[in-house]
């Protein structure tokens, strides 16, 4: 591992303006990603400023009746905390399918959000990627890809974005909370993680100086009618092949509201709108759902090895939905998929 100096910061203001001097810095709060990155020298900061004890881990209620979630809730806090498994439970399903208990002891909220791509080439300092060295190229386009992007590539990326926690965000409509020099600021989830475009080094559009202090989730949670579905090659500690999750709002059998996100096939989680509106007034039924998984699919690409995902996600679009229409979401207990 590379030499780093080490500090601590006071409070948000002292974190900001730590960063902010030096940047080569990087926070570390759980460490369950940057640990590893720095033990291979993907990672090589200057210096690491500790942030774990800063007070940013309740989990409340808003006045607009909401939820607010500090960027230093331990992923295993979540996913039990009465507020999210009552009135979110697709969110508690998502970060309970990801990592191992011990892992999800330790990852924080906000660093969950920022953990990087589990891309061979880019975990391998001997072989070109463009997420770590921009310009070198991208050794999966005709490497081994199977764990590859099927959406929104570009020529210069394939990597997919690794988090489960963050494709039940997506479908919730969450809310990033983020401060820099500059103040506070918000981002829609949907416009926080990039696609790769010629910037494939970029992951989020949080700037360099600027830390995530929380994450707001709107009042609608979906409580009844959900799913996260994770397919992977085995059932523990596994990153998705395809994971979908799914949730609806019902009118008797008739669709009112609908939300889809895909993990495991892009470089950020993938939503689109146009897909849920498909749904909209439609019956709950096999049809209609193949017809969303068509529409949420349109432009995906296959490369040498993972051409498969595209069917895989056409049918696990299907079965998500299908549980949650009849309100039997997947198990992440025993993770039989039914």
């Amino acid at each position: 591992m590379i030499n780093f100096q080490y500090a601590r910061a006071a409070d948000v203001a002292d974190a900001v303006r730590q960063i902010a001097a030096d940047p080569k810095a990087k926070f570390i709060a759980g460490g369950t990603n940057l640990i590893d990155l720095m033990k291979e020298e993907v990672e090589r900061p200057s210096r690491l400023i500790d942030i774990s004890r800063l007070p940013l881990d309740n989990v409340e209620e808003t006045s607009g009746g909401g939820v607010r979630i500090g960027a230093l809730v331990p992923n295993s806090d979540l996913a039990h905390h009465p507020l999210i498994a009552q009135r979110y439970p697709i969110l508690a399903s998502a970060i309970l399918a990801g990592a191992s208990a011990q892992l999800r002891n330790m990852a924080s909220t906000g660093g969950n959000l920022l953990q990087r791509t589990r891309c061979y080439y880019f975990y391998d300092i001997a072989t070109p990627c463009n997420k770590r060295e921009p310009g070198t190229g991208c050794s999966a386009v005709n490497g081994v890809n199977r764990m590859h992007a099927i959406l929104g590539t570009s020529e210069t990326c394939i990597a997919t974005h690794p988090s489960d926690m963050c494709v039940a965000l997506a479908a919730l409509e969450a809310k990033v909370l983020v401060a820099g020099p500059g103040g506070q600021r918000t981002i829609a989830f949907a416009d926080f993680h990039r696609l790769p475009g010629d910037t494939p080094h970029r992951d989020t559009n949080l700037e360099a100086n600027e830390i995530v202090t929380a994450i707001e989730l709107p009042a609608r949670g979906f409580a009844k009618n959900y799913t996260y579905l994770k397919i992977r090659d085995r059932l523990s500690y596994a990153f998705a092949l395809v994971s979908v999750a799914a949730a609806l709002e019902l009118d008797g059998q008739a669709i009112k509201e609908a939300r889809l996100a895909l993990g495991g096939v892009a470089h950020k989680p993938w939503r689109d709108v146009n897909a849920e509106a498909s749904l909209r007034g439609q019956a709950a039924n096999r049809d209609s759902f193949a017809r969303a998984a068509e529409a949420l699919l349109h432009g995906a690409k296959g490369y040498a090895h993972n051409t498969f995902k595209i069917d895989l996600a056409r049918r696990a679009i299907v079965r998500a939905l299908a549980q949650a229409s009849q309100g039997t979401p997947q198990s992440q207990s025993s993770k039989k998929i039914r």
